[in-house]
């Protein structure tokens, strides 16, 4: 098998991931890269026993999901579209599969319902809806 010129700086990211993945510091990963590299990162995937999935992106880019395969499982019926196009929930699901900070994923959920939300009742407004702070001892 013969690999294109590989530049190890654009590679460094993804062997640091497999690094992390191996060491249990991440269980799953979402790594872009361009897709001359995608014959050796799959080669180099199998050859550490990793499980992966591939989304094109275009005709440069691919999208290499790879890591535990349950959440790889979760991952190919969640994923059906390119990732712009997920809903609020299916972005929400896919950020939390990935270990991406769960606060941040909340506010991001939360800005992406806002602005797909349908506007109020003829004033221009967003409806929203109020939640009260429950006393401690309901919580």
């Amino acid at each position: 098998m013969t690999y294109p010129p590989i530049n190890p700086l654009e590679l460094k990211v993804f062997l640091n991931h497999i690094y992390e993945l191996k060491k249990g510091v991440r269980k799953m990963v979402l790594h872009t890269m361009n897709r001359r590299y995608e014959e050796y990162a799959v080669a180099r995937l199998r050859n550490e026993g990793i499980d992966y999935l591939i989304q094109r992106t275009g005709r440069e880019q691919i999208n290499l999901f790879f890591g535990r395969r349950e959440c790889l499982q979760a991952i190919r019926r969640i994923i059906t579209r390119p990732l712009n196009r997920l809903t609020p929930e299916e972005d929400f699901i896919l950020g939390a599969i990935l270990g991406y900070d769960l606060c941040a994923q909340c506010e991001r959920y939360c800005a992406r319902k806002d602005r797909n939300a349908p506007t109020g009742y003829g004033g221009g407004e967003k409806e929203r809806t109020i939640f009260t702070r429950l006393p401690r001892e309901k919580l």
